[in-house]
């Protein structure tokens, strides 16, 4: 089997939010729905997307599919990308619940709390 990509789908209490909490730390907006307006409609969205990079998304889905809290690992470039999404968070006010640790699996990691409970490893080679 092959996949061509993975696209986890979490589910949140409230997806403008949501987009704001990741558009925060640097992710990009991909498509809106709503129930009102359908694709890029008026109205409070019920279903998104969220992008970084190629091939990372992740769908934001409100109270329905999926379920809370989940665990993801985001792997970024470096330790300095990972320093600097550490820092972009703290001066967020983002809740942290691991700091930057250098873990004896060669990864230095924080772990790193969306409001609805879903926690985020967020790690890079540590040398």
């Amino acid at each position: 089997m092959k996949l061509d990509n993975l696209t986890p789908v979490l589910n949140v209490s409230n997806v403008a939010a949501s987009l704001e909490w990741f558009e925060a730390l640097g992710w990009e907006r991909g498509f809106v729905w709503t129930d009102e307006g359908g694709m890029g409609g008026a109205g409070e969205p019920d279903f998104a997307s969220i992008q970084a990079g190629d091939g990372a998304e992740i769908f934001l889905c409100l109270n329905d599919q999926g379920a809370r809290p989940v665990w993801m690992s985001w792997f970024l470039p470096n330790r300095d990308a990972l320093e600097a999404a550490h820092a972009r968070a703290v001066e967020l006010g983002y809740e942290i619940s691991m700091p930057p640790t250098d873990e004896p699996w060669g990864m230095r990691e924080f772990h790193l709390c969306h409001p609805d409970g879903h926690t985020f490893r967020v790690s890079a080679e540590s040398g």
